[in-house]
């Protein structure tokens, strides 16, 4: 079976994974995608459902090292719900700043949620623009709150 590679739109932005079966190598946030189908997952995601995303692999977290071992407890932040860079850091034993250096690296946000991942005094940072962050925090809070969030 072959790496497949399609687009979802999110609002304004197109989303763009390649994933093969339940593996997903690969998210980017672009103005324009290439046409072709989405982990069915991730497309539910995007269309605004309560999915857990967990079950499907990444490679980001395999193997070990610092920052699998970020990439995992990030993992583990549920949907609608935020950590901080220094709440991580903690769980893992490394500095906030080694958090945020991994979440700009993460090649498959959504499946390793770094959205989720704030400051504590604010939304933080976040590699694609910091929009798409503080679009997706909402549209989980409203889904969860019954259309009451806000970021």
């Amino acid at each position: 079976m072959a790496v497949t590679t399609g687009s979802h739109p999110f609002g304004l932005w197109v989303v763009t994974v390649s994933w093969q079966g339940n593996a997903v190598y690969r998210v980017h946030f672009g103005r324009t995608g290439p046409a072709g189908p989405v982990h069915p997952l991730i497309r539910r995601y995007l269309m605004g459902k309560v999915v857990d995303l967990t079950g499907i692999a990444s490679p980001a977290d395999e193997g070990s090292g610092m920052s699998t071992a970020i990439y995992r407890a990030v993992r583990k932040i549920g949907y609608g719900e935020t950590a901080t860079y220094g709440e991580i850091a903690e769980m893992v034993g490394t500095s906030p700043r080694a958090v945020g250096q991994a979440m700009a690296r993460n090649p498959t946000p959504l499946v390793i949620p770094c959205h989720r991942i704030v400051s504590k005094h604010g939304l933080g940072g976040f590699t694609p623009p910091l929009e798409i962050k503080r679009d997706l925090l909402a549209m989980e809070r409203s889904v969860c709150h019954g259309g009451k969030g806000s970021v």
